[in-house]
């Protein structure tokens, strides 16, 4: 069986090659006429920045964006409550890449942001084990590290009721960042208190007000979760988890539990608060899922989304991003008319599993009302399904792991609206 991705005949070659056309001829297009625009900084004029010298290299303490940049903020979720149980939302319509830098990763408190002394704070290791253990931050930092790229996802992302047209995407997906997390791999740790046979959880409880407790089966403590002190190069920050925090990739983001404190290894789940009556499915016929761990596939389209306009018809790239927790994602398909055909997006390099991957789809538009939508397919061959499909599934009692199409209306006058 040939592999079309080898085949210089396959549809997928055929679509990158009319991609890359219609991307030279949108390039082509693209330049306006000379005195076009007006304005003392505008080409053929010589700009005032180029005029004078620019401002004295002082070498902050701390890098800081461009002032024009001030918009790209995270904020505060619609449903926060307190000052403490709160959360914030990144702006993934401002991002490129699939890196989020640290100040926009979103947040999710459940008690506040504890001011922890690293050189006063330990992990405690016990219950199932050969030889508990207490290890400082400099013991955790003596063994061998690893880096990897992963995104991270509140099981909360997104409303099952729906919001308004007004929505960005920061509103409807804005649970979600992707960072390099630095850290010792957990399995590391537990060999060296060596695990008891029987044991199959592991409850990891943080320092912060609440005692933030979870529940991790053994499988995956031993198989990619990290001990996590750094993110993108740097120190956690405090509402990171500072110094410490578990991290999980692929499974929902309550799991990965900040500012770590104790590890205690048994035979059976812990049933914690927030696995009994938070963080489970209610389904309609009044049963609850306890343990959905994994987040599924799932994709969003980033441009042209909710609160943008488009300037003019012509050329557009479509852009978006893809995640799932099941590993990497391996096809994006996007749909202009509300999901009545659908063509092949472009993966754009690096690739990952349970990372995020950014998408690119060239499209021409031609002024008329047009429905954004965006599909994701991962590594084990999920197709990320409608949200139709999922209520008929689940119902409607559940808060958590909706993961459905989404979709963007186009307007005429170029106007991009959540549709609700």
């Amino acid at each position: 069986m040939t592999d079309r991705r080898s085949d210089p005949l396959s549809p997928t070659r055929r679509n990158l090659l009319r991609a890359s056309a219609a991307l030279a001829g949108a390039a082509a297009a693209t330049p306006r006429a000379a005195g076009a625009d007006t304005g003392d900084n505008l080409p053929p004029n010589v700009p005032a920045w180029m005029k004078t010298q620019g401002a004295p290299v002082l070498s902050p303490p701390y890098g800081e964006p461009s002032p024009f940049e001030k918009t790209v903020v995270r904020r505060q979720r619609t449903r926060t409550q307190t000052q403490t149980a709160a959360s914030s939302q990144t702006p993934l319509q401002d991002l490129h890449g699939i890196i989020t830098p640290s100040g926009l990763h979103f947040e999710r408190h459940h008690a506040g942001v504890p001011a922890i002394d690293p050189a006063q704070h330990r992990l405690m290791l016990h219950g199932m084990v050969e030889r508990p253990l207490i290890f400082s931050m400099d013991d955790l930092a003596r063994f061998p590290s690893v880096s990897r790229v992963h995104f991270l996802e509140c099981s909360g992302n997104g409303s099952w009721a729906g919001l308004g047209t007004e929505a960005t995407v920061q509103q409807t997906h804005g649970l979600i960042s992707c960072s390099e997390w630095t850290g010792v791999l957990l399995s590391t740790v537990l060999g060296e208190a060596g695990v008891k046979p029987g044991a199959a959880w592991v409850l990891a409880e943080g320092a912060d007000a609440s005692a933030m407790s979870r529940s991790i089966p053994i499988g995956n403590a031993l198989d990619d979760a990290i001990l996590a002190y750094a993110q993108n190069g740097e120190r956690l920050r405090p509402e990171q988890g500072y110094p410490l925090r578990l991290f999980l990739p692929g499974l929902e983001g309550n799991m990965s539990v900040k500012w770590l404190r104790r590890l205690k290894v048994g035979d059976q789940p812990f049933e914690t608060r927030e696995e009994t009556s938070k963080y489970t499915d209610l389904m309609p016929d009044g049963t609850a899922r306890q343990f959905t761990f994994v987040m599924e596939a799932r994709s969003v389209i980033t441009f042209p989304s909710g609160g943008q306009r488009l300037a003019d018809r012509g050329f557009v790239e479509i852009s978006g991003l893809a995640w799932s927790g099941r590993g990497r994602i391996t096809r994006v398909d996007v749909s202009t008319d509300g999901g009545a055909s659908w063509r092949d997006a472009v993966l754009q390099a690096p690739v990952m599993s349970k990372c995020l991957t950014r998408f690119r789809c060239p499209w021409t538009w031609t002024g008329e009302v047009a429905r954004l939508q965006s599909r994701a397919t991962d590594q084990t061959g999920y197709v990320q399904q409608s949200k139709a499909e999922l209520v008929d599934a689940r119902g409607l009692n559940s808060g958590y792991h909706l993961n459905a199409i989404h979709e963007w209306r186009l307007a005429p006058d170029g106007a991009v609206t959540n549709e609700v």
